[in-house]
């Protein structure tokens, strides 16, 4: 097995994506206030991620064991139908800037924290990704521990104990509710594919900002469902 640990990941705040999430225009009386403050956390922002390649050694009809830790999910059971080999990773914007984030007691600058600390995930994302194309050819898709009811988040524990010493490596620790701190930060699990595959796609959830595909109702019965005994 493989396990890479990037932590010494570039970020800049990217200003035109970032005065549209904090809805603030150039002209603003807090134009120069916010622009200090994007070089504040540029400053101290240490985006990081943690990447294994890990094996699957055994399926069940709603499960998958992967280097000894059962991972249960009937979707991600279907999905790795053909797989041998997942690439998993956390990804974070940083307990550093997570920290400096928390040092904050204005709300607005609260706000204007978060939305730098999710692109500073971004950025992790990036360069995780940028690594698997590289190293990792072949067309993939994802699926992340909570998304789904399927694969619900405590599923994060199994994820996290696969995964080793995240905290150690990058920072990242679960609470008891299976939450990652710090608050920007994901874990994914990436698998080979013929076609196409969004969580997004078996989540009716109506308003979803991050949708990535549109929720189809009859894919859960179509693929996933479990047939009958003989039938």
């Amino acid at each position: 097995m493989t396990t890479v640990v990037f932590d010494h990941i570039p970020w800049q705040p990217a200003m035109e994506p970032l005065l549209k999430r904090v809805r603030l225009a150039e002209e603003s009386d807090y134009w120069a206030e916010f622009q200090a403050f994007c070089a504040a956390a540029q400053e101290v922002a240490r985006p990081k991620a943690m990447l294994k390649v890990a094996y699957v050694e055994a399926k069940g009809e709603d499960y998958v064991i992967v280097e000894g830790v059962r991972l249960s999910s009937r979707v991600l059971r279907v999905n790795l139908e053909l797989a041998h080999r997942v690439l998993m990773y956390v990804a974070t914007c940083g307990m550093e800037l997570q920290r400096w984030a928390e040092g904050e007691m204005d709300p607005l600058r609260q706000f204007w924290a978060e939305a730098l600390k999710e692109q500073a995930l971004g950025a992790a994302i990036k360069t995780v990704s940028q690594h698997i194309s590289e190293h990792y050819p072949g067309k993939t898709s994802a699926m992340n521990p909570g998304s789904l009811a399927d694969w619900p988040l405590r599923e994060q524990r199994p994820f996290f104990a696969i995964m080793g010493d995240v905290e150690g490596a990058i920072g990242v620790r679960l609470t008891p509710s299976c939450l990652m701190v710090p608050n920007k930060s994901v874990s994914s699990l990436r698998f080979p594919v013929e076609e196409n595959f969004e969580s997004c796609q078996l989540c009716p959830r109506e308003v979803c900002p991050g949708r990535r595909a549109p929720y189809d109702p009859e894919l859960y019965e179509r693929k996933f469902r479990p047939r009958a005994k003989g039938g």
